[in-house]
């Protein structure tokens, strides 16, 4: 009997470990221990990885633009590239929750434009939830998308797609500025998103919104006392290049191995050791 049971018990919290994630799965998790994790993705191999790893969500940022498409920032992605990349991310994921990107001028129109291109990502992509930037300017916008069923991501702080207004990467909510971050967080909650990323805020300004809230947030370059943390994963492997902001930390040197293999490729090629015997048909 004792031995029936464990084997049940052991069945659940194998069910636990691999328990699909959903929008109201990481919304109950606002003020957990179990801090939600989140890395962005744009290929059905990365996501397979990170799904695997039990990695909460993945975000297939517009930052694809700058990682992959090699654009000097996020203004020239598009629709047809996010779908593109997020379909291949989805087809690689079993478990976590994929969040879509809206890039540049898919929702600022209006709301009658945002409904119209969140439901064709969400659809054609075949993603979770959808996540765009703003704070009160964007109120509405979200409410409109929550009122027909599109779960929404909401971004405060540093949005890169605003780098031309805040005139380039700056750290967002420094002193008087604080106030008009706190509101558009409460903006964001109000209008229905079920989370908040908060990028580039100060450590306790950071904090303070994460205690007024109800909704998770999940933040980049925000300290440690959010509900979650994000990062970009070509950041995380050392494969982003010089470009490397105070708020990163890189947990592998790949450019350098990827940078050693070609190396010994091309050596060998030229000196006739590959391909040999071993790699040749017979």
């Amino acid at each position: 009997m004792n031995g029936l049971l464990n084997c049940v018990q052991e069945v659940f919290l194998l069910r636990g470990k691999m328990e699909k994630k959903t929008v109201p799965i990481i919304r109950e998790r606002k003020g957990s221990d179990d801090k939600i994790t989140m890395l962005t993705a744009y290929d059905a191999i990365f996501a397979g990885i990170m799904d695997e790893e039990g990695i909460d969500i993945i975000l297939v940022g517009d930052s694809v633009g700058t990682t992959l498409l090699g654009y000097p920032n996020t203004i020239p992605v598009t629709i047809e590239e996010m779908i593109h990349h997020t379909k291949a991310v989805v087809r690689g994921t079993k478990n976590a929750l994929v969040v879509i990107d809206m890039p540049f001028m898919s929702y600022q129109e209006g709301i009658e434009q945002a409904r119209r291109n969140a439901g064709r990502m969400m659809k054609q992509s075949l993603a979770g939830a959808v996540k765009l930037e703003g704070g009160r300017n964007m109120k509405d916008t979200i409410k409109a998308l929550v009122d027909i069923d599109i779960p929404v991501m909401g971004h405060v702080g540093l949005t890169p797609q605003s780098i031309h207004r805040m005139g380039g990467y700056k750290v967002q909510g420094k002193g008087k500025d604080a106030e008009r971050l706190i509101q558009d967080a409460l903006a964001v909650e109000e209008a229905g998103a079920f989370s908040v990323v908060l990028e580039c805020v100060p450590r306790e300004l950071a904090k303070e919104i994460t205690g007024m809230l109800k909704i998770p947030t999940i933040g980049i370059g925000a300290g440690p006392d959010c509900d979650g943390q994000v990062l970009v994963i070509y950041d995380l492997l050392g494969l982003s290049g010089e470009f490397r902001p105070k708020f990163v930390k890189r947990y592998l040197d790949m450019k350098e191995e990827i940078a050693k293999g070609v190396r010994l490729y091309i050596d060998e090629v030229k000196k006739g050791i590959f391909p040999d015997d071993n790699h040749s048909f017979h």
